[in-house]
């Protein structure tokens, strides 16, 4: 005998606040500020205020202490924020997997502004070509970005490598050396020897290795490491070393298409590596996105190109 299914003898009555109140609570929580999390929900901070205080209320305890123009975590509110979070994780999955979503179209990428000028932009039209359908929305900015707090998909930092909770794909090693105008190798003050670097205008930048490291592997000890003017930029290093003011230590990441295209030289072979090294970063439940994953291996091509090319100069 075949039994009828009766749904209402298996039905589970859920006692559960309201999802608004909930993704109001996490965003809070997440920037430590109503005003933020208004601006992130496109509501007012009196409207993420009203839907805490509601959940405070459904809870009946206090999530957050209020002190002036800062929030802080209670106890309770701490313990209640990481379900919280993966419950919304997973509901933003499973919303993405059934509607075919990647989370839109568009691609949000944090980046060094020299490393975008000098070696990520030259590049992105290969990657408009075989995703015409991706944005991509490129935001560049020295200091390190939360990811999770941060509306970016994608982050590349040049660094040791060390960037926990996220997943971190290594693209190239760094390395330095001088670089000048073609035309500071003729004429009287021609650079022929590194003890030339005497009479030439020394070019910097913040990069933690730069011309006294340099000088010591040369064994010049004429030149003073420290005279000459710095950039804040390294894309302006080497602009500056293109029009001949002096001679920029450069990275090869940053100087390749200007070496490529003749613009700049190497007047000598002494080449340092660096502890530092370019990486692709993203948080762990990004990873199957279909956007993510297209520039992530679009990228990890390019770099496998360009060290390709850079092994054989």
């Amino acid at each position: 005998m075949i039994r009828k299914f009766n749904p209402e003898k298996f039905a589970v009555s859920r006692r559960l606040p309201p999802l608004n109140a909930i993704r109001a609570f996490e965003a809070a929580a997440r920037h430590l500020s109503f005003t933020r999390a208004a601006d992130e929900l496109n509501v007012t901070p009196a409207a993420i205020s009203h839907q805490v205080k509601g959940l405070e209320d459904w809870f009946g305890i206090k999530l957050f202490q209020r002190r002036n123009r800062e929030i802080l975590m209670t106890e309770p509110g701490q313990m209640l924020l990481p379900g919280v979070r993966d419950a919304l994780d997973l509901l933003e999955s499973s919303v993405q997997r059934i509607s075919g979503s990647d989370g839109g179209s568009e691609l949000r990428i944090t980046c060094m502004p020299s490393f975008a000028a000098k070696w990520l932009i030259p590049r992105l039209v290969h990657f408009r070509d075989q995703y015409p359908d991706i944005d991509v929305l490129l935001s560049t900015g020295e200091g390190l970005v939360d990811l999770e707090v941060e509306p970016f998909d994608i982050g590349i930092r040049s660094g040791p490598g060390n960037y926990p909770g996220l997943n971190v794909y290594r693209l190239f090693d760094d390395s330095v050396f001088p670089v000048c105008s073609p035309d500071l190798l003729v004429g009287p003050k021609a650079l022929r020897s590194p003890d030339d670097l005497a009479g030439h205008t020394l070019l910097h930048d913040d990069y933690p290795v730069g011309w006294a490291e340099w000088l010591v592997a040369a064994g010049v000890t004429t030149v003073d490491p420290k005279r000459g003017p710095t950039f804040d930029n390294s894309a302006m290093l080497l602009q500056a070393a293109v029009e001949g003011i002096g001679v920029a230590m450069a990275r090869h990441a940053l100087a390749f298409s200007d070496l490529q295209a003749g613009r700049l030289v190497r007047p000598f072979p002494i080449t340092l590596a660096s502890d530092f090294a370019y990486f692709l970063v993203h948080l762990p439940r990004a990873a199957d996105q279909p956007k993510i994953v297209a520039f992530r291996e679009w990228v990890i091509a390019e770099a496998s190109t360009y060290r390709a090319e850079q092994d054989a100069g």
